[in-house]
């Protein structure tokens, strides 16, 4: 698969975030995240590996019983079931790969989607 870049086809997820899947397979779903300032994603949890890297912006992102200062170029992995959330300090970009895929988050699915 593969795709271009467009500036359509974002969805909003919670107040203050939207995303959009970039790309998947098989075993990975690629999405960006455009998450802005004061927004928040309470703790949660699911079965998904989640790996992501901040393009832009400052978020805290909470991971198990830990809480990191994100800054651009900075990247995390968390583990499937493991409780995080997030707030964010100034709009920001962050991309993540989930695995296995998050069918709720393939683009045919994507209307249907539930929020955090």
């Amino acid at each position: 698969m593969f795709e271009k870049k467009i500036e359509v086809g974002y969805k909003r997820a919670k107040a203050g975030i939207e995303q959009k899947t970039l790309v998947y397979g098989e075993k990975t779903l690629m999405v960006e995240f455009r998450l802005h300032q004061g927004a928040s994603l309470p703790l949660h949890a699911h079965p998904h590996e989640q790996t992501g890297y901040l393009v832009s912006g400052r978020i805290l992102l909470t991971i198990g019983e830990v809480t990191h200062e994100v800054l651009p170029g900075d990247s995390w992995c968390i583990g499937g079931g493991v409780r995080h959330g997030a707030e964010i300090l100034e709009d920001s970009v962050a991309l993540e790969v989930f695995a296995p895929v998050r069918k709720e988050y393939l683009p045919a699915m994507q209307d249907e989607m539930v929020e955090f």
